[in-house]
């Protein structure tokens, strides 16, 4: 698509692979790139593990709740029985030019430089029509009911994609991207991450899907990948993470047991697995050299001795292992100092000095007496 002068009454004629449009110039914005930059700087914190998922989900809305219980109540006083719903395909919406006129914003140059080209879409419901675009770069189709991504394939100048809360199953469709850097595909339905094919995608949102394996990743097709957020699915294990350029990882509200393939995380420095199943701390590698920061909260860790499992990551600096039965044993952050001298933060706590004096004269003292470390 491209974007011509058309004389002097101040409208842009806009030429893509089908008829003209004619339409006033757009004001810039940066609405989208905006959007982007407030959830990473939400989501990023990792000194404050507050900011990693403290609430559900999906909270319920308080007005919906007291309207389905009344609903429920005004049922069951007249008797009747409800069967349930069935879930309807969502109508059909078609993508018009008229919609996308209104949806366009931002003026670049083409990729030859000869040229100026709109370069935003957003807030729209179908995609049927966006294959013949191309020079889209940032794309918003969130809160909408899509189920095919395959239009997009042919946006190959797209920087940034969202396509949270809609229908997926997979984002198999969108193909090879080759400057995709952003893109969210939180809250849909997506099942495994085939396709997933982007050489410069930096930052990979999957929250709240339904993944239940890892393996399914073509990490070869993914070597910029520095972020993957992954909460809210239904993981089981952390197999096939095979991604040497990843810096952090979001794995809470999960169903994990175990801890397998993090050896390959080699430049990895944020881990999150709050909200999980692990009873053990078996899994971390010492290959995992640039590790600083590991959240552990909410777990199932009985045995405050698992912790000396985590001394091979030499470069880790903040733990958290509140909510644990481990947190009630007598000792909790003496013994964790002891057992990991490095550490400079537990929980929200930083240990004071007196603490890592008191830790390290218990070292010294169980090494004169020959007592072997745990």
């Amino acid at each position: 698509m491209t974007v011509i002068p058309d004389g002097n009454q101040g409208k842009h004629r806009v030429t893509k692979r089908g008829p003209a449009l004619s339409y006033p110039m757009f004001t810039l914005v940066t609405g989208i790139v905006g959007r982007w930059r407030a959830m990473s700087d939400a989501e990023d914190d990792i000194l404050d593990e507050e900011q990693e998922g403290e609430e559900s989900l999906e909270e319920p809305n308080e007005d919906e709740e007291a309207g389905a219980e009344e609903g429920d109540d005004k049922a069951e006083e007249e008797g009747e029985e409800e069967e349930p719903e069935k879930e309807e395909p969502p109508p059909h919406v078609p993508l018009t030019e008229e919609m996308i006129k209104e949806g366009l914003s931002v003026l670049c140059k083409t990729g030859n430089g000869l040229a100026h080209a709109y370069v935003t879409l957003q807030e729209i419901t179908d995609i049927s029509i966006l294959e013949s675009f191309i020079h889209l770069r940032y794309v918003d189709l969130s809160q909408n009911s899509l189920g095919d991504l395959s239009p997009l394939r042919f946006l190959t100048h797209l920087l940034s994609l969202r396509v949270d809360h809609n229908q997926l199953v997979s984002a198999a469709g969108l193909g090879e991207l080759p400057y995709l850097q952003q893109a969210s595909l939180a809250q849909n339905r997506i099942q495994d991450l085939q396709g997933l094919a982007h050489p410069r995608l930096e930052s990979l949102n999957l929250i709240g899907n339904e993944l239940r394996s890892l393996e399914s990743l073509d990490s070869s097709k993914l070597n910029s990948l520095h972020k993957l957020e992954l909460r809210g699915n239904k993981l089981l294990g952390t197999a096939g993470l095979h991604l040497p350029n990843l810096r952090e990882l979001y794995l809470a509200q999960n169903n994990l047991k175990t801890l397998e393939g993090l050896d390959h995380l080699v430049h990895l420095t944020s881990l999150h697995l709050r909200d999980n199943q692990l009873e053990t701390l078996d899994g971390f590698s010492e290959k995992m050299k640039a590790l600083q920061y590991l959240n552990l909260r909410g777990n199932l860790i009985s045995r405050l001795q698992e912790v000396d499992k985590l001394k091979v990551l030499p470069m880790l600096r903040a733990l958290v292992l509140r909510e644990n039965p481990c947190e009630e044993e007598d000792g909790y952050r003496l013994e964790t100092l002891v057992a990991l001298p490095h550490l400079e933060r537990l929980d929200k706590d930083f240990f004071e000095e007196e603490e890592r004096t008191e830790a390290a004269e218990t070292q010294r003292s169980r090494m004169e007496d020959g007592i072997p470390e745990s």
